[in-house]
Protein backbone atom coordinates (compact mmCIF):
# COMPACT_ATOMS: atom_id res chain seq x y z
CA UNK A 1 0.00 0.00 0.00
CA UNK A 2 1.33 3.55 -0.65
CA UNK A 3 1.93 5.78 1.58
CA UNK A 4 -0.45 8.79 0.44
CA UNK A 5 0.82 11.32 3.16
CA UNK A 6 4.32 10.17 2.30
CA UNK A 7 3.58 10.76 -1.65
CA UNK A 8 2.34 14.30 -0.67
CA UNK A 9 5.24 15.38 0.99
CA UNK A 10 7.83 14.19 -1.46
CA UNK A 11 5.81 15.42 -4.49
CA UNK A 12 5.51 19.11 -2.56
CA UNK A 13 9.04 19.20 -1.47
CA UNK A 14 9.72 18.02 -5.32
CA UNK A 15 7.60 21.19 -6.69
CA UNK A 16 9.67 23.44 -4.66
CA UNK A 17 13.07 21.86 -5.36
CA UNK A 18 12.67 22.00 -8.81
CA UNK A 19 11.03 25.19 -8.96
CA UNK A 20 13.05 26.84 -6.63
CA UNK A 21 17.03 25.23 -8.46
CA UNK A 22 15.27 25.58 -12.17
CA UNK A 23 13.99 29.11 -11.73
CA UNK A 24 17.34 29.83 -11.59
CA UNK A 25 17.61 28.11 -14.19
CA UNK A 26 15.14 29.12 -16.63
CA UNK A 27 16.39 32.95 -15.65
CA UNK A 28 19.66 32.04 -17.08
CA UNK A 29 17.97 30.47 -20.12
CA UNK A 30 15.70 33.30 -20.91
CA UNK A 31 18.47 35.89 -20.11
CA UNK A 32 20.57 34.49 -22.10
CA UNK A 33 17.88 33.52 -24.87
CA UNK A 34 17.37 37.21 -24.35
CA UNK A 35 21.07 38.16 -25.05
CA UNK A 36 21.46 35.66 -27.97
CA UNK A 37 18.76 37.15 -29.78
CA UNK A 38 20.55 39.99 -29.44
CA UNK A 39 23.84 38.99 -30.96
CA UNK A 40 21.94 37.01 -33.34
CA UNK A 41 19.95 37.90 -36.77
CA UNK A 42 17.00 35.89 -37.06
CA UNK A 43 18.34 34.11 -40.07
CA UNK A 44 21.13 32.35 -37.55
CA UNK A 45 18.35 32.00 -34.91
CA UNK A 46 16.33 30.23 -37.16
CA UNK A 47 18.86 27.66 -38.37
CA UNK A 48 19.26 26.41 -35.20
CA UNK A 49 15.32 26.42 -34.38
CA UNK A 50 15.17 24.55 -37.62
CA UNK A 51 18.21 22.17 -37.38
CA UNK A 52 16.95 21.01 -33.53
CA UNK A 53 14.04 19.93 -34.91
CA UNK A 54 15.31 17.69 -37.33
CA UNK A 55 17.62 16.23 -35.03
CA UNK A 56 14.56 16.39 -32.09
CA UNK A 57 11.94 14.88 -34.49
CA UNK A 58 14.67 11.89 -35.57
CA UNK A 59 15.55 11.40 -31.53
CA UNK A 60 12.09 9.71 -31.00
CA UNK A 61 12.96 6.94 -32.84
CA UNK A 62 15.17 6.11 -30.36
CA UNK A 63 12.92 5.75 -27.49
CA UNK A 64 10.31 3.23 -27.33
CA UNK A 65 9.00 4.69 -24.01
CA UNK A 66 10.89 2.00 -21.59
CA UNK A 67 12.20 4.61 -19.19
CA UNK A 68 8.92 5.92 -19.04
CA UNK A 69 7.50 2.37 -18.11
CA UNK A 70 10.09 2.18 -15.49
CA UNK A 71 9.19 4.95 -13.77
CA UNK A 72 5.38 4.30 -14.06
CA UNK A 73 5.89 0.53 -12.99
CA UNK A 74 3.85 -0.45 -9.98
CA UNK A 75 6.40 -3.13 -8.40
CA UNK A 76 10.02 -2.62 -7.29
CA UNK A 77 12.30 -1.88 -10.36
CA UNK A 78 15.30 -4.92 -10.85
CA UNK A 79 18.78 -4.58 -11.70
CA UNK A 80 17.04 -6.96 -15.39
CA UNK A 81 14.63 -3.45 -15.87
CA UNK A 82 17.81 -1.41 -15.82
CA UNK A 83 19.91 -2.93 -17.94
CA UNK A 84 17.70 -4.17 -20.21
CA UNK A 85 16.00 -0.74 -20.93
CA UNK A 86 19.98 0.80 -21.53
CA UNK A 87 20.88 -1.73 -23.76
CA UNK A 88 17.76 -1.42 -25.68
CA UNK A 89 18.12 2.29 -25.78
CA UNK A 90 21.82 2.22 -26.60
CA UNK A 91 21.19 0.31 -29.72
CA UNK A 92 18.64 2.52 -30.88
CA UNK A 93 20.66 5.72 -30.56
CA UNK A 94 23.63 4.52 -32.00
CA UNK A 95 21.53 3.59 -34.95
CA UNK A 96 20.14 6.95 -35.19
CA UNK A 97 23.40 8.64 -35.15
CA UNK A 98 24.36 6.22 -38.17
CA UNK A 99 21.22 7.57 -39.78
CA UNK A 100 21.59 11.02 -39.13
CA UNK A 101 24.86 10.93 -40.66
CA UNK A 102 23.93 9.05 -43.86
CA UNK A 103 21.18 11.66 -44.52
CA UNK A 104 23.00 14.78 -43.78
CA UNK A 105 23.56 15.97 -47.43
CA UNK A 106 19.96 15.71 -47.78
CA UNK A 107 19.04 17.58 -44.81
CA UNK A 108 21.94 20.13 -46.13
CA UNK A 109 20.79 20.48 -49.31
CA UNK A 110 16.82 20.76 -48.47
CA UNK A 111 17.37 23.80 -45.45
CA UNK A 112 20.45 24.98 -47.68
CA UNK A 113 22.82 24.77 -44.86
CA UNK A 114 26.04 25.92 -44.64
CA UNK A 115 28.90 24.38 -42.73
CA UNK A 116 28.56 25.71 -39.94
CA UNK A 117 24.57 24.05 -39.72
CA UNK A 118 26.08 21.02 -40.59
CA UNK A 119 28.47 20.70 -38.03
CA UNK A 120 25.52 21.32 -35.67
CA UNK A 121 23.56 19.00 -37.38
CA UNK A 122 26.13 16.80 -36.58
CA UNK A 123 26.70 18.38 -32.54
CA UNK A 124 22.88 17.44 -32.03
CA UNK A 125 23.60 14.04 -33.41
CA UNK A 126 26.46 12.82 -30.82
CA UNK A 127 24.55 14.87 -27.71
CA UNK A 128 21.97 12.01 -28.40
CA UNK A 129 24.25 9.81 -27.30
CA UNK A 130 24.89 11.67 -23.83
CA UNK A 131 21.41 11.88 -23.48
CA UNK A 132 20.69 8.56 -23.65
CA UNK A 133 23.45 7.85 -21.10
CA UNK A 134 21.53 9.85 -18.39
CA UNK A 135 18.49 7.59 -18.88
CA UNK A 136 18.95 5.20 -15.86
CA UNK A 137 20.58 7.86 -13.43
CA UNK A 138 17.33 10.05 -14.28
CA UNK A 139 14.95 7.14 -13.40
CA UNK A 140 16.16 6.18 -10.19
CA UNK A 141 15.72 9.13 -9.12
CA UNK A 142 12.11 9.84 -10.42
CA UNK A 143 11.41 6.90 -8.97
CA UNK A 144 12.26 8.08 -5.57
CA UNK A 145 10.97 11.62 -6.35
CA UNK A 146 14.09 12.94 -5.41
CA UNK A 147 14.10 16.07 -7.76
CA UNK A 148 16.44 17.85 -5.99
CA UNK A 149 19.14 15.73 -7.13
CA UNK A 150 17.72 15.51 -10.28
CA UNK A 151 17.55 19.08 -11.48
CA UNK A 152 21.56 19.55 -10.41
CA UNK A 153 22.62 18.69 -13.73
CA UNK A 154 19.90 20.37 -15.16
CA UNK A 155 21.26 23.48 -14.00
CA UNK A 156 24.73 22.69 -14.91
CA UNK A 157 23.70 22.00 -18.11
CA UNK A 158 21.62 25.11 -18.65
CA UNK A 159 24.49 27.04 -17.50
CA UNK A 160 27.55 25.54 -19.68
CA UNK A 161 25.08 25.64 -22.47
CA UNK A 162 24.15 29.29 -22.24
CA UNK A 163 27.36 30.39 -21.22
CA UNK A 164 29.34 29.09 -24.41
CA UNK A 165 26.93 30.30 -27.03
CA UNK A 166 26.53 34.07 -25.35
CA UNK A 167 30.00 34.06 -25.13
CA UNK A 168 30.52 32.82 -28.78
CA UNK A 169 28.07 34.46 -30.74
CA UNK A 170 28.71 37.86 -28.48
CA UNK A 171 32.35 37.76 -30.47
CA UNK A 172 30.36 36.80 -33.36
CA UNK A 173 30.87 32.85 -34.17
CA UNK A 174 27.14 32.70 -35.42
CA UNK A 175 25.67 29.52 -35.66
CA UNK A 176 28.80 28.06 -34.69
CA UNK A 177 28.07 29.14 -30.75
CA UNK A 178 25.53 26.36 -30.64
CA UNK A 179 27.70 23.78 -32.00
CA UNK A 180 30.26 24.28 -29.40
CA UNK A 181 27.75 25.10 -26.48
CA UNK A 182 25.75 21.63 -27.46
CA UNK A 183 28.95 19.23 -27.11
CA UNK A 184 29.97 21.25 -23.80
CA UNK A 185 26.35 20.98 -22.61
CA UNK A 186 26.29 16.89 -22.98
CA UNK A 187 29.81 16.01 -21.26
CA UNK A 188 28.74 18.29 -18.33
CA UNK A 189 25.53 16.58 -17.78
CA UNK A 190 26.58 13.15 -18.18
CA UNK A 191 29.51 13.53 -15.65
CA UNK A 192 27.33 15.61 -13.16
CA UNK A 193 24.17 12.84 -13.78
CA UNK A 194 26.52 10.20 -12.88
CA UNK A 195 28.42 11.53 -9.47
CA UNK A 196 24.84 12.17 -8.07
CA UNK A 197 23.06 9.17 -9.32
CA UNK A 198 25.33 6.39 -9.81
CA UNK A 199 24.78 2.55 -11.12
CA UNK A 200 26.91 0.19 -12.34
CA UNK A 201 26.59 0.42 -16.40
CA UNK A 202 25.46 -3.35 -17.42
CA UNK A 203 24.50 -4.69 -20.88
CA UNK A 204 21.92 -7.74 -21.53
CA UNK A 205 18.85 -8.38 -22.78
CA UNK A 206 15.63 -10.10 -20.93
CA UNK A 207 12.84 -10.98 -23.40
CA UNK A 208 10.15 -11.59 -20.52
CA UNK A 209 11.36 -7.65 -19.02
CA UNK A 210 11.38 -6.04 -21.97
CA UNK A 211 7.90 -7.17 -23.31
CA UNK A 212 6.41 -5.99 -19.96
CA UNK A 213 7.85 -3.07 -19.91
CA UNK A 214 7.16 -2.60 -23.87
CA UNK A 215 2.98 -3.12 -22.59
CA UNK A 216 3.44 0.61 -21.23
CA UNK A 217 6.33 2.14 -22.88
CA UNK A 218 5.23 1.71 -26.96
CA UNK A 219 1.92 3.35 -26.42
CA UNK A 220 3.31 6.19 -24.33
CA UNK A 221 6.10 6.36 -26.77
CA UNK A 222 3.39 6.38 -29.74
CA UNK A 223 2.05 10.13 -27.57
CA UNK A 224 5.12 11.23 -27.89
CA UNK A 225 5.68 10.68 -31.49
CA UNK A 226 2.52 12.04 -32.66
CA UNK A 227 3.84 14.97 -30.16
CA UNK A 228 7.14 15.47 -31.85
CA UNK A 229 5.26 14.82 -35.34
CA UNK A 230 2.68 17.52 -34.20
CA UNK A 231 5.41 20.21 -33.12
CA UNK A 232 8.94 19.41 -34.11
CA UNK A 233 7.67 17.44 -37.77
CA UNK A 234 5.84 20.64 -38.67
CA UNK A 235 9.04 22.53 -37.86
CA UNK A 236 10.96 20.37 -40.13
CA UNK A 237 8.93 20.84 -43.24
CA UNK A 238 8.16 24.63 -42.25
CA UNK A 239 11.99 25.26 -42.64
CA UNK A 240 11.74 24.27 -46.09
CA UNK A 241 8.66 26.60 -46.65
CA UNK A 242 9.15 29.87 -45.19
CA UNK A 243 12.93 30.50 -44.88
CA UNK A 244 15.35 30.67 -42.49
CA UNK A 245 14.14 34.04 -41.03
CA UNK A 246 10.75 33.51 -40.85
CA UNK A 247 11.55 30.15 -38.58
CA UNK A 248 13.54 32.57 -36.73
CA UNK A 249 10.54 34.70 -36.17
CA UNK A 250 8.73 32.15 -35.09
CA UNK A 251 11.48 30.59 -33.25
CA UNK A 252 11.60 33.78 -31.13
CA UNK A 253 7.68 34.07 -30.85
CA UNK A 254 7.13 30.46 -29.73
CA UNK A 255 10.03 30.71 -27.24
CA UNK A 256 8.80 33.61 -25.43
CA UNK A 257 5.23 32.48 -25.62
CA UNK A 258 6.18 29.12 -23.94
CA UNK A 259 8.52 30.43 -21.30
CA UNK A 260 5.57 30.73 -18.92
CA UNK A 261 5.34 26.71 -19.41
CA UNK A 262 8.60 26.04 -19.19
CA UNK A 263 9.21 28.70 -15.96
CA UNK A 264 6.69 27.10 -14.26
CA UNK A 265 4.71 24.38 -15.86
CA UNK A 266 7.59 21.89 -16.53
CA UNK A 267 8.54 21.34 -12.96
CA UNK A 268 4.63 20.71 -11.68
CA UNK A 269 4.53 17.92 -14.56
CA UNK A 270 7.77 16.64 -13.97
CA UNK A 271 6.29 15.60 -10.21
CA UNK A 272 3.30 15.44 -10.72
CA UNK A 273 3.68 12.49 -13.65
CA UNK A 274 5.29 9.90 -10.68
CA UNK A 275 3.12 11.13 -8.22
CA UNK A 276 -0.30 10.52 -9.76
CA UNK A 277 1.22 6.81 -10.45
CA UNK A 278 1.74 6.51 -6.81
CA UNK A 279 -2.11 8.07 -5.89
CA UNK A 280 -3.90 6.26 -9.14
CA UNK A 281 -5.63 3.58 -6.61
CA UNK A 282 -6.99 6.31 -4.50
CA UNK A 283 -9.19 8.39 -6.76
CA UNK A 284 -10.25 10.82 -4.01
CA UNK A 285 -6.92 11.85 -3.33
CA UNK A 286 -5.90 11.47 -6.88
CA UNK A 287 -9.01 13.87 -7.90
CA UNK A 288 -7.79 16.78 -5.36
CA UNK A 289 -4.26 16.35 -6.72
CA UNK A 290 -4.53 17.17 -10.29
CA UNK A 291 -7.47 19.82 -9.04
CA UNK A 292 -4.46 21.58 -7.19
CA UNK A 293 -2.01 20.84 -10.06
CA UNK A 294 -4.19 22.66 -12.30
CA UNK A 295 -4.35 25.26 -10.25
CA UNK A 296 -1.06 26.14 -9.46
CA UNK A 297 -0.01 26.25 -13.05
CA UNK A 298 -2.92 28.44 -14.03
CA UNK A 299 -2.07 30.89 -10.76
CA UNK A 300 1.38 31.32 -12.44
CA UNK A 301 1.15 30.91 -16.10
CA UNK A 302 -2.09 32.79 -17.00
CA UNK A 303 -0.49 36.22 -15.62
CA UNK A 304 2.61 35.95 -16.67
CA UNK A 305 0.66 35.67 -20.04
CA UNK A 306 -1.05 38.67 -20.06
CA UNK A 307 1.83 40.69 -18.13
CA UNK A 308 3.82 39.50 -21.23
CA UNK A 309 1.27 40.76 -23.70
CA UNK A 310 1.60 43.87 -22.62
CA UNK A 311 5.23 44.79 -22.05
CA UNK A 312 6.37 43.04 -25.14
CA UNK A 313 6.05 45.64 -27.77
CA UNK A 314 7.75 48.27 -25.78
CA UNK A 315 10.89 45.97 -24.98
CA UNK A 316 11.42 45.88 -28.22
CA UNK A 317 11.42 49.20 -28.43
CA UNK A 318 13.37 50.13 -25.54
CA UNK A 319 15.82 47.70 -25.44
CA UNK A 320 19.11 48.47 -28.28
CA UNK A 321 19.16 45.74 -31.05
CA UNK A 322 15.59 44.97 -30.17
CA UNK A 323 13.71 46.59 -33.11
CA UNK A 324 14.65 43.73 -35.06
CA UNK A 325 11.98 41.43 -33.70
CA UNK A 326 9.18 43.63 -33.87
CA UNK A 327 8.20 41.49 -36.95
CA UNK A 328 7.18 39.05 -34.70
CA UNK A 329 4.85 40.28 -32.17
CA UNK A 330 2.08 39.75 -33.43
CA UNK A 331 3.33 36.04 -34.37
CA UNK A 332 4.27 36.17 -29.99
CA UNK A 333 0.07 37.20 -29.89
CA UNK A 334 -1.00 34.32 -31.22
CA UNK A 335 1.30 31.79 -29.49
CA UNK A 336 0.43 32.72 -26.55
CA UNK A 337 -3.23 31.74 -27.04
CA UNK A 338 -1.75 28.26 -27.48
CA UNK A 339 0.26 28.16 -24.37
CA UNK A 340 -3.00 29.81 -22.35
CA UNK A 341 -4.81 26.28 -23.30
CA UNK A 342 -1.50 24.36 -22.79
CA UNK A 343 -0.99 25.55 -19.04
CA UNK A 344 -4.66 23.73 -18.51
CA UNK A 345 -4.58 20.51 -20.62
CA UNK A 346 -0.96 19.30 -20.11
CA UNK A 347 -1.53 18.64 -16.23
CA UNK A 348 -5.18 16.73 -17.43
CA UNK A 349 -3.17 14.63 -20.58
CA UNK A 350 0.10 14.22 -17.60
CA UNK A 351 -3.03 12.74 -15.46
CA UNK A 352 -4.01 9.97 -18.23
CA UNK A 353 -0.75 8.74 -19.05
CA UNK A 354 0.44 7.89 -14.95
CA UNK A 355 -2.38 6.26 -14.36
CA UNK A 356 -2.49 3.94 -16.96
CA UNK A 357 -4.93 5.40 -19.34
CA UNK A 358 -2.66 5.82 -22.39
CA UNK A 359 -4.92 4.80 -24.90
CA UNK A 360 -6.90 8.04 -24.35
CA UNK A 361 -3.79 10.19 -24.61
CA UNK A 362 -3.22 8.91 -27.77
CA UNK A 363 -6.30 9.49 -29.06
CA UNK A 364 -6.30 12.93 -28.36
CA UNK A 365 -2.65 13.29 -29.92
CA UNK A 366 -3.95 11.87 -33.28
CA UNK A 367 -7.00 15.21 -32.96
CA UNK A 368 -3.74 17.40 -32.56
CA UNK A 369 -1.57 16.16 -34.88
CA UNK A 370 -4.45 16.02 -37.31
CA UNK A 371 -5.27 19.40 -36.82
CA UNK A 372 -2.11 20.61 -37.03
CA UNK A 373 -0.95 18.92 -40.52
CA UNK A 374 -4.44 19.99 -41.86
CA UNK A 375 -4.37 23.84 -40.98
CA UNK A 376 -0.73 24.86 -40.23
CA UNK A 377 0.76 23.86 -43.74
CA UNK A 378 -2.02 25.16 -46.19
CA UNK A 379 -2.11 28.14 -43.74
CA UNK A 380 2.36 28.72 -44.19
CA UNK A 381 1.43 28.33 -48.11
CA UNK A 382 -1.25 31.26 -47.96
CA UNK A 383 -0.18 33.81 -45.21
CA UNK A 384 3.23 33.05 -44.54
CA UNK A 385 4.59 32.82 -40.53
CA UNK A 386 1.41 34.31 -39.62
CA UNK A 387 -1.13 32.08 -41.21
CA UNK A 388 1.56 29.65 -39.44
CA UNK A 389 1.09 31.15 -35.61
CA UNK A 390 -2.62 31.98 -36.20
CA UNK A 391 -3.22 28.03 -37.47
CA UNK A 392 -1.43 27.69 -33.61
CA UNK A 393 -3.58 29.99 -31.96
CA UNK A 394 -6.71 27.91 -33.56
CA UNK A 395 -5.40 24.02 -32.36
CA UNK A 396 -4.89 25.40 -29.26
CA UNK A 397 -8.80 26.08 -29.06
CA UNK A 398 -9.38 22.80 -29.57
CA UNK A 399 -8.31 21.89 -25.89
CA UNK A 400 -11.54 22.07 -24.88
CA UNK A 401 -12.41 18.34 -26.53
CA UNK A 402 -9.38 17.30 -24.10
CA UNK A 403 -11.03 18.55 -21.23
CA UNK A 404 -14.18 17.18 -21.78
CA UNK A 405 -12.41 14.07 -22.53
CA UNK A 406 -10.46 13.71 -19.26
CA UNK A 407 -13.36 14.80 -17.27
CA UNK A 408 -15.44 11.63 -18.28
CA UNK A 409 -12.28 9.06 -17.17
CA UNK A 410 -11.19 10.96 -13.81
CA UNK A 411 -13.83 13.37 -11.83
CA UNK A 412 -12.16 16.56 -10.56
CA UNK A 413 -13.57 19.54 -10.97
CA UNK A 414 -11.59 22.21 -13.81
CA UNK A 415 -13.95 25.53 -12.61
CA UNK A 416 -13.01 25.21 -9.01
CA UNK A 417 -8.67 24.81 -10.24
CA UNK A 418 -9.30 28.13 -12.99
CA UNK A 419 -11.64 30.44 -11.78
CA UNK A 420 -9.34 32.65 -9.39
CA UNK A 421 -6.22 32.59 -12.04
CA UNK A 422 -9.04 33.55 -14.89
CA UNK A 423 -10.95 36.38 -12.83
CA UNK A 424 -7.47 37.69 -11.60
CA UNK A 425 -5.61 38.19 -15.00
CA UNK A 426 -8.54 39.67 -16.53
CA UNK A 427 -8.52 42.44 -14.09
CA UNK A 428 -4.51 42.64 -14.21
CA UNK A 429 -5.56 42.76 -17.96
CA UNK A 430 -7.40 45.95 -17.91
CA UNK A 431 -5.35 47.84 -15.27
CA UNK A 432 -2.16 46.81 -17.71
CA UNK A 433 -3.96 48.33 -20.70
CA UNK A 434 -5.07 51.57 -18.72
CA UNK A 435 -1.43 51.65 -17.73
CA UNK A 436 -0.06 50.90 -21.08
CA UNK A 437 -2.01 54.18 -21.87
CA UNK A 438 -0.18 56.57 -19.12
CA UNK A 439 2.91 55.02 -18.35
CA UNK A 440 5.86 56.27 -20.73
CA UNK A 441 7.58 53.76 -23.00
CA UNK A 442 10.71 53.42 -21.34
CA UNK A 443 12.28 50.53 -18.71
CA UNK A 444 10.45 52.76 -16.03
CA UNK A 445 7.96 52.65 -17.29
CA UNK A 446 7.57 48.82 -17.93
CA UNK A 447 8.93 47.91 -14.15
CA UNK A 448 5.84 50.07 -13.17
CA UNK A 449 3.39 48.13 -15.28
CA UNK A 450 5.28 44.79 -13.65
CA UNK A 451 5.09 45.57 -10.54
CA UNK A 452 1.34 46.95 -10.54
CA UNK A 453 0.15 43.67 -12.79
CA UNK A 454 1.29 41.42 -9.38
CA UNK A 455 -0.30 43.47 -7.02
CA UNK A 456 -3.44 43.64 -8.84
CA UNK A 457 -3.27 39.65 -9.25
CA UNK A 458 -2.41 38.87 -6.25
CA UNK A 459 -5.31 41.28 -4.41
CA UNK A 460 -7.56 39.28 -7.34
CA UNK A 461 -6.50 36.37 -6.04
CA UNK A 462 -7.09 37.35 -2.50
CA UNK A 463 -10.35 38.59 -3.37
CA UNK A 464 -11.74 35.15 -4.99
CA UNK A 465 -10.12 32.73 -2.90
CA UNK A 466 -8.69 34.25 -0.40
CA UNK A 467 -9.80 31.42 2.59
CA UNK A 468 -9.16 28.25 0.18
CA UNK A 469 -5.91 29.88 -1.14
CA UNK A 470 -4.45 30.52 2.22
CA UNK A 471 -5.54 27.20 3.63
CA UNK A 472 -3.90 25.30 0.37
CA UNK A 473 -0.71 27.39 1.36
CA UNK A 474 -0.59 26.29 4.77
CA UNK A 475 -1.08 22.53 3.42
CA UNK A 476 1.73 23.10 1.17
CA UNK A 477 4.33 24.44 3.52
CA UNK A 478 2.99 21.43 6.66
CA UNK A 479 4.33 19.14 3.17
CA UNK A 480 6.86 20.72 3.23
CA UNK A 481 8.19 21.18 6.70
CA UNK A 482 7.46 17.22 6.51
CA UNK A 483 5.10 17.52 9.48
Amino acid sequence: MVDVGAVKRKSVRGVVALAGRTGVMQAVALGATFLLTVFLNPSDYGVFFVVSAVVNFLAYFSDIGLAAALIQKKEEVERKDLVTTFTVQQVLVGGLVILLLAITPLVRGFYNLSGAGVYLLWALAVSLVFSSLKTIPSVLLERRLDFGKLVIPQLLETVVFYGVAVFLAWQGRGVSSFTVAVLARGVVGVAAMYIISPWKVGWGWDRGTFKKLLRFGLPYQVNALLAMVKDDGMTVVLGGVVGATAMGYLGWAKKWAEAPLRFFMDQVVKVTFPAFSRLQHDEKELSRAVEKSVFFVAFLVFPALVGLGFVARPLTEVIPKYEKWQPALVLLYLYMVNAGWAAVTTPLTNLLAAVGKIKVTFYLMIMWTGLTWMLMLPAALRWGMVGVAGAAAVIGCSSIVAIVVVGRQVKFNLLNSVRAPVLASLLMGAVEYLLRQLLPTSFTGIVGMIIIGVLVYAAGVFLVEGESFIGDAKKVWTNFRGR
